[in-house]
This record gives C-alpha cells, structure tokens and sequence, in this order.
C-alpha cells in the first residue's frame, strides 16, 4: 500500500506561487519605494542677510515652482549655527553686504544629502556671482562661495555611512530579540524579564561595537546604549505582545508593521522630508525612525530636543507590554472556561434512574 502524500491540485498551486511572487513585490516596493521617489519637501534652511538679497533668493526659489526648501529668517550667523545645533534646520544662507560673497552652510551630520543639496545651492549662487563681478569688470578668481560644515562627521565615520549601516542591525535585533522570546519563553513575567535583559544587554553590547570599537556613535556611552536599548525593546515588547495576545500570528504583523512598513520610512539615510508626504513625518511615529533620528541627535547635536523621539520609543515597549499583559489574563479566561462549562454542565445533569 503507498503511503505517498496527496498532490496538492493544480490550481491551488498556481495560486500560491502567484501568492509568493506578489508577497516579493511587496516587500520590493517597500525598500525601493523611498529610494525612488525620494526628494526634499520643505527641508528647513535658515536664511540670513539683507532684506533684498533674502527677497531676492525666495523670489528665484518660488519661480522655480518647486517646494524643496522651507526658507526660515534669522537674524544673523549665530542664530543660523544655534538653530543647526539644535538640528531645527538642516543649514543656512548667509548673505553679506554688497561687496561681500555669500556663505553657505551645512550639517553633514544632520543628513549627507542635505548638505550634497546645499553644496548645489552654494554652486548655484557661485555661478551667479562670478557672472556679476565679471559684468562689473572685476575680477571673477575673487568671487567665492564659502560652504562651511558646522556639524561634520567624525573621523572614525566621514561619511555618515556606517551610522546609516546601523540602523539595520537596529531594526533587525529588535525584530529577532521579540520572536526568540515569543518561541522559547512561557509565562508573562518570565517574558518581561526576558524583554528587559536582552534590551539592556543589546544596548550595552550594540553601543560597545558602533562606538567604542567602530567610533560609529559619538556623544555619551550611557545615552547612547539607553537608546539603543529602547530602541530594541520597543520593537520586540511589541512583538511579543502581539503574539501573546493573538499567537503566532502576531510575530508576523509585528514583522510587517517594523520591518515593511517601520523600516522604508525610517529615513535613515536621507532627512525625513524627502520621503514622500506625509509617509516621512509618519515615519518618525514608529521605531525605526524615532529610532534614527534619536541616536544621530544624541551623537552629533546634544543641543537638541529629543523628548518626542524618547517618548515615541516609550510608547511602542509600553504598548507592547501593554498587550502581553492583556493576553496573558485572556489566555487564563479560556483556560478556566472549560471548568466552569463542566460544572454547569454537572449542576444541571438530571438523575436517571437505574
């Protein structure tokens, strides 16, 4: 007698590799979508200088049609640096009196690519000066924009490329901390405990790495390893809570709701205002990209107000831990239901006589 497994029939297999091919497009949109249309949207840049120049530069900008930038007067050079100090702007146009080149300035660490935007502006600004001095007869080698980095990144990262190669790690340790603990660890408080270990001890292991050996993260250790810990545990409280309270299911839409939909919008790489809106300010509502934004500031701009990204981080390991405490009394309710049924059942049952 064969004991061969049934094949499965012809239509449910075509279903379900259709199925897959849709689930790829999916997760393929979710990490390219971004890339492909990313581009600033009012990028916050200070502009400094004579009411002319200044009405002049955002006469040219808004002919332009476009909303790339979201010019904000200052009152001078100092309150530009202060305001990208306390990463309220992304850099600043700095006009002078007549006679005088302008200045540009960035913050590489705030975001490359808004400083590579700028760097475009400054080129911009030095072709329209040369133009100028050389029609007024003087010498063009003289006309020079000065594009000064106010916040650069460090040595042992010029490029900011291994602060944004971190944020996936990031993602990932929370995700892979909240289904380990889901699978293998029983009871509700065993589970918390096991939540806070594994985020304490990844926050102190991660920041080890990113700053002290790979000089990635800069700033406080402590800090730095707090929000690092935060950061993991408000991803994988969330994945245990879902999963306790609806089972195995719920590690798929912790994973889904982090890794597709949390991660892409995370802005990483680039500012929050070049995803497209209001996908990017969405964004900084979940973890990855409280995350992001949390642990640049603490590195590069200690002047910063970080009390929404704590607070945002806060929430999702409250709510996660919020929910494991809910489906560990809805567990014990349908655990006792049975008993309580069966003594119903045997209050009610009628003699028969024998």
């Amino acid at each position: 007698m064969s004991s061969a497994r049934p094949h499965t029939k012809w239509p449910v297999a075509v279903v379900i590799g259709v199925i897959g091919s849709l689930v790829v497009a999916l997760v393929v949109l979710a990490f390219l979508w971004p890339t492909k249309s990313s581009a600033p949207h009012h990028l916050p840049v200070g502009i400094v200088g004579p009411a002319s120049a200044v009405d002049a530069f955002e006469a040219a900008l808004a002919a332009g049609g476009g909303d790339d930038l979201e010019l904000i007067e200052v009152s001078d050079r100092s309150a530009a640096v202060a305001q990208i100090d306390a990463r309220e702007t992304y850099g600043a146009i700095v006009f002078r009196e007549a006679g005088l080149a302008p200045e540009v300035l960035t913050a590489p660490a705030a975001s490359a690519a808004a400083a590579q935007l700028l760097g475009g502006i400054a080129g911009q600004l030095q072709a329209q000066l040369v133009t100028q001095v050389t029609a007024a007869g003087g010498d063009p080698a003289m006309a020079t924009v000065t594009v000064t980095a106010v916040v650069p990144f460090s040595d042992a990262d010029p490029t900011g490329s291994g602060l944004v190669a971190a944020s996936f790690p990031l993602t990932m340790g929370g995700m892979l901390g909240g289904i380990l603990v889901s699978l293998l660890v029983v009871g509700v408080i065993r589970r918390l405990a096991a939540l806070a270990g594994f985020a304490v001890a990844t926050g102190l292991v991660l920041t080890l790495i990113l700053q002290t050996w790979f000089g990635f993260l800069q700033g406080s250790f402590l800090l730095n390893a707090l929000a690092v810990a935060l950061s993991v545990l408000g991803t994988s409280a969330f994945i245990v809570g879902c999963t306790s309270l609806i089972g195995r299911p719920g590690i798929a839409i912790g994973a889904v709701v982090t890794m597709l939909v949390g991660n892409p919008l995370g802005a990483a790489a680039v500012p929050w205002q070049f995803v497209v809106e209001p996908w990017g300010a969405v964004g900084q509502f979940l973890v990855p990209g409280a995350s992001n934004t949390l642990i640049r500031s603490l590195s590069y701009f200690p002047e910063a107000d970080t009390s929404a990204q704590w607070g945002v981080l806060a929430g999702w390991a409250i709510v996660g831990l919020v929910l494991a405490i809910a489906g560990h009394f809805r567990s014990r309710a349908s655990m006792r239901l049975p008993e309580q049924t069966l003594e119903h059942e045997d209050a009610t049952r009628v003699p028969v006589a024998g």
